[in-house]
């Protein structure tokens, strides 16, 4: 088994495009890069901490190999957005690959210079690709959020003009 962790707006909204996948055996929403230790929702949210919310996923190469992650990850977000994405704004909701190993920070690199080359966008691809830290595990609450309050998380999905970008700019 091996990790890979994505940060891209919101974590409610980045768990769903990798369930229920062959391979896939866990997605946990969390924080990484930051300062504090066991930083706390509440603390994250401020965007003081320097932690940014994320999901991390624990897969069979074998079966999904990184490189299908990857696939999957960048149509989630705004590559060009390093303040926040979409309607969450703020450095805990910028959008990074983060690394495990060598072989990840190298396929991450050449992914993300696949969509540089693609003149996709107008504006640069801002996405970090760093180096994975210290992972904190969201609070329970956080944690399947999409299927506990279906209702709210449709709607802010609906608000959060993420759709509407990846019909827009990845479709």
């Amino acid at each position: 088994m091996e990790k890979a962790t994505f940060a891209g707006g919101c974590f409610w909204c980045m768990v769903t495009p990798f369930e229920e996948l062959p391979g896939i055996h866990g997605i946990v929403s969390g924080y990484m890069g930051g300062i504090l230790e066991n930083p706390t929702y509440e603390q994250v949210k401020t965007g003081k901490s320097g932690h940014a919310e994320v999901v991390q996923i624990t897969f069979d190469s074998d079966i999904f190999p990184y490189e299908k992650l990857l696939e999957l990850y960048w149509p989630q977000i705004d590559p060009t957005d390093a303040d926040g994405q979409f309607q969450d704004r703020g450095s805990q909701y910028r959008p990074v690959i983060f690394y495990h190993n060598e072989k990840q920070k190298k396929l991450a690199e050449e992914s993300k210079q696949i969509i540089i080359n693609s003149g996709r966008f107008k504006k640069p691809i801002v996405t970090a690709i760093e180096p994975a830290v210290a992972f904190y595990e969201a609070e329970d609450y956080h944690q399947d959020y999409h299927k506990k309050n279906e209702k709210h998380y449709k709607e802010d999905r609906k608000q959060s003009g993420r759709d509407e970008f990846i019909q827009q700019n990845w479709k």
